[in-house]
Formats: structure tokens, C-alpha cells, sequence
């Protein structure tokens, strides 16, 4: 590559995205100025509380990211220069070594969206401009202007909620809401470890909700009655979301007697084998979305992920940190007998229902329809493209997909699902991607060039159906 090719200037530009006239007006008119509803992300709230300002540009942009940490594996950096002992601008020069070449990954649309929109850098990243964009950055990241608080406020965003465990004291939310903070930052209630009864961990997981809630756990039923405590302190805190993230929904009939044998093998270190793994967490899953139909609130699903594959990698570094894939797991049977027993009891709550092997979204965004009964507007969910879906091939599929078989005018939209504060173009992304598939289509004649009923339903789809479903 030459170096022309290297530091050419506004690579996003105003239509960036936009290819006709129709998405322009659509996005410029009507998306871009609408509020953003961050109804799920990993911020660590305590970051929040703290309104922590980061040291360099590496600790707020590369430190945590395993995109940006698979991409750089690829490319043959070495570890030392991802999660090893290297300084941070050695390994902002190793990020920056990397981003030429992650043409066509969304890892380049977003490397230079948040560049320009968070720090207001034009030039394309590499190694010839490293120092250049690390050092203004990080001038930046040192004022006021550039506190977490600030980051977040500034991008036009009105609510985070952010995801928990039940275990989780909530210290750093009250001290969050006890503040001036004007955006509301609320949280998910997720009890993936108290249903896991397989995992190598889950006795002593036990020991620690048993000492937070205050109950000993020697049973199935103090196992629920001290999920229900904190399913009323989270809601006592404002929480009104539950998040699952889960292979694949298990249904399995049982009976209670079957419930408590199992339970019991469990807490004497008896091998389970993944028939009886399976009726615990039907039980378990069934309660807890009862308890959430109950309290009138919302329950998410994150499903499809193939977890810590590399076991070695594992081993060293520990989960969340770039070794999980797609999984090809079987979804529609189980979901849809799970969801029917729920709705059969008439207690099946508000449901968003997330996919990550592209080849279920038709499953998903038919199995929504199965469930909507016509008391609430869009009641089930079929969520947005999230971890290898946040991409535009991946939402255009599952915009096309709910669009084909559901009603995309009910959908609440995007949200960042992220760690990071810098991912808040991402909904810009979302935004010019929605854009431009109804833009085509005005412009094909395949819909009509009604700018008042299609601007309305982009600024459905961007903001309003969030803020009527979540009720935040």
C-alpha cells in the first residue's frame, strides 16, 4: 500500500452508508437525532459510579475488547501485545499495525466511526499515524469532556442497563442513582450460574448466594426462595429486565420428587448425567419466568453461543476474553415447548429472543409469532443481530427476516451489548443500515415515498418502540 492510500482523509463521511438520496433524508431527517436506549450492555457499573477518566487510549479502547483481539491473533500479533505484560502504546502500535487489514471486517467500519465521532480523528489508523492519533486521543481522555459519564451523555444516550448477577451487591447502581447523573442506568437480573447445575463451579456458587440472601440452601425449594429475595432486592433497585445467556432453551417434563433427587446428587457431588441437567434447568427456567410474568417484567435470551472452545487459551486467560464461536445447536423444539408452557399457564412476560447462528432467524422470527396474543404491542421479541451479528450483513439479515415474517415496524431497535464506552456509533451504524434497506426500496418503488409513514416508523424502530416496551 502507499502511503496516500494510508492517511487518506474523512473516510466516514456524511452519507457514509447512505446510497440514494431516500436513505440520506431517512437518516439525516429522522434517525440521527433520536435518543439512544442502551436496553442491554456489560459497562461496568462501578466505572459508572466512579465516572472513572482512562488513563490512555488503550484502556479504554483496546483493554477488554476481544474483537479487536481475535482480529489481532489472526493477523500473527503476539500475545504479549494483546492481554501480556507490553506497555499500552505498544500494543495500541500492534492495534494500529493490524486495522489496514481488517478491510470488509466491521472492525474497520468501527475503528474509524468511533475515531471520528468520540475524538474527532479523520485520518485512517495504521502504523504510520499510531502515534499521531494515540497521543491526541489520549490528551483528550485526560479532560472532563472525556469522563465515562461524559463519553455517554455526549453520544445522546438517555438509558443504559447493564447486566448482573443475583449475587451482585447493587452498591455501585444506588450510588449511580443517588448522583447527578441524568442518564438513567438501571440493570439486568442474570442468573445464568444458579441454573448451570453441570458447571464444574456450581456448588460453589451456591455457597455465595446462600450467604447473600441469606438462606441456606439445602433444597430446590430454598434454592427458589433465595432467587425470589433477590429477584426483590434487584426490583427494589429498579430492576424490571431479566437476561439468559444460554446455548439453547432446554424443556424437559419433570416432576417435582425428580427435581429435589437431582438436586440433592448435585450438592453431594454426584455425577448428573445431561437428561437430569436438563429437568433442573426446565424447573428452574420455568420459576424464574413465572416470577418475572409476576413482577410484569421483561426476560431476554442470548442464544446460540459455543463457548471456550480453545481450552488451553481457556485455561490461561479464562472465559470472555475472544475463544467462543457460533454454535449449530438445535433451537425451535425445545424454545417453542418451553414458551408454551408458560403462555398454557397464561404466565408468559414480555420476551426478546436473540440468535446467533444466522441460519435460525427465520426459526426466531416465526417463533415470535406463535406467542403474540394481542394484549401488548410486539410483546415477543425477535432482538437484534448481537456478538458476530452486529454487523451489516448480520442485521440486514435479521432486519429482512422479522421484516419477511413479522412486523419490523414493532422492532425496539439496536443496543451495543457491549464493555466498552466507545461503542455508541454502533447504533449510528444500525441507524444508517435501516436507513438505507427502506431508502432502496423507496427508491425501487416497493415502497412508497411517503416520508412522513416510513420517518415515522425509522423513528419507531430507532427510539419509540424502546421506550414504550421497556417503560424506562
Amino acid at each position: 500500500m502507499s502511503n496516500s492510500i494510508l492517511t487518506s482523509k474523512t473516510f466516514i463521511k456524511n452519507d457514509f452508508l447512505l446510497e440514494n438520496k431516500f436513505s440520506q433524508r431517512l437518516f439525516h431527517d429522522y434517525a440521527s437525532q433520536m435518543p439512544i436506549i442502551d436496553y442491554h450492555c456489560h459497562l461496568p457499573p462501578n466505572e459508572i459510579a466512579n465516572n472513572r477518566t482512562f488513563e490512555n487510549l488503550t484502556k479504554i479502547w483496546i483493554k477488554g475488547d476481544h474483537y479487536k483481539w481475535r482480529a489481532m491473533r489472526t493477523f500473527g500479533i503476539e500475545e504479549k501485545y494483546i492481554t501480556g505484560d507490553a506497555s499500552d502504546k505498544e500494543k495500541f502500535a500492534q492495534w494500529a499495525k493490524t486495522v489496514p487489514y481488517t478491510l470488509r471486517n466491521p472492525l474497520y467500519h468501527w475503528t474509524h466511526l468511533e475515531l471520528k465521532r468520540y475524538f474527532d480523528i479523520d485520518i485512517l489508523l495504521n502504523s504510520n499515524s499510531a502515534n499521531e492519533i494515540y497521543d491526541e486521543a489520549t490528551a483528550k481522555l485526560q479532560t472532563a469532556d472525556f469522563s465515562c459519564r461524559n463519553l455517554i451523555k455526549n453520544m445522546n444516550v438517555e438509558v443504559v442497563c447493564t447486566t448482573e448477577d443475583p449475587i451482585d451487591s447493587l452498591d455501585h447502581h444506588v450510588k449511580i442513582k443517588n448522583s447527578d447523573f441524568s442518564v438513567k442506568v438501571s440493570t439486568a437480573f442474570r442468573p445464568d450460574k444458579a441454573i448451570m447445575i453441570l458447571s464444574d463451579t456450581y456448588l460453589d456458587y451456591l455457597e455465595k448466594l446462600s450467604e447473600v440472601s441469606n438462606v441456606t440452601i439445602d433444597s430446590y425449594k430454598s434454592l427458589c426462595d433465595a432467587l425470589n429475595l433477590r429477584l426483590d432486592y434487584f426490583e427494589g433497585n429498579g430492576c424490571t429486565l431479566s437476561d439468559h445467556g444460554l446455548s439453547y432453551v432446554p424443556f424437559r417434563t419433570f416432576t417435582d420428587s425428580e427435581i429435589e433427587i437431582i438436586f440433592q446428587k448435585r450438592r453431594t457431588k454426584k455425577q448428573l448425567s445431561l437428561e437430569e441437567g436438563e429437568k433442573f434447568q426446565t424447573s428452574i427456567l420455568l420459576f424464574l419466568c413465572e416470577q418475572y410474568h409476576k413482577r410484569d417484567w421483561i426476560q431476554q435470551f442470548h442464544l446460540g453461543a459455543l463457548r471456550n472452545n480453545n481450552a488451553r487459551m481457556n485455561s490461561i486467560l479464562g472465559p470472555d476474553t475472544g475463544w467462543d464461536s457460533i454454535g449449530d445447536y438445535s433451537q425451535a423444539s425445545t424454545l417453542s415447548s418451553f414458551l408454551n408452557a408458560l403462555d398454557s399457564r397464561d404466565k408468559l412476560t414480555k420476551t426478546i429472543l436473540y440468535n446467533l447462528n444466522p441460519a435460525d432467524n427465520e426459526v426466531m422470527a416465526t417463533m415470535i409469532g406463535n406467542y403474540n396474543d394481542g394484549k401488548v404491542k410486539g410483546k415477543m421479541q425477535f432482538g437484534s443481530g448481537w456478538w458476530f451479528l452486529d454487523q451489516k450483513d448480520g442485521m440486514t439479515k435479521q432486519i429482512n427476516a422479522l421484516s419477511n415474517m413479522g412486523l419490523i415496524s414493532c422492532f425496539i431497535g439496536m443496543l451495543t451489548d457491549s464493555r466498552s464506552f466507545l461503542s455508541y456509533p454502533r447504533h449510528e451504524y444500525f441507524r444508517r443500515v435501516l436507513c438505507n434497506l427502506f431508502g432502496q426500496e423507496m427508491e425501487r418503488g416497493e415502497l412508497p415515498e411517503d416520508f412522513e409513514l416510513v420517518g415515522k416508523i425509522i423513528q419507531d424502530i430507532c427510539y419509540n418502540n424502546a421506550k414504550e416496551y421497556f417503560r424506562f
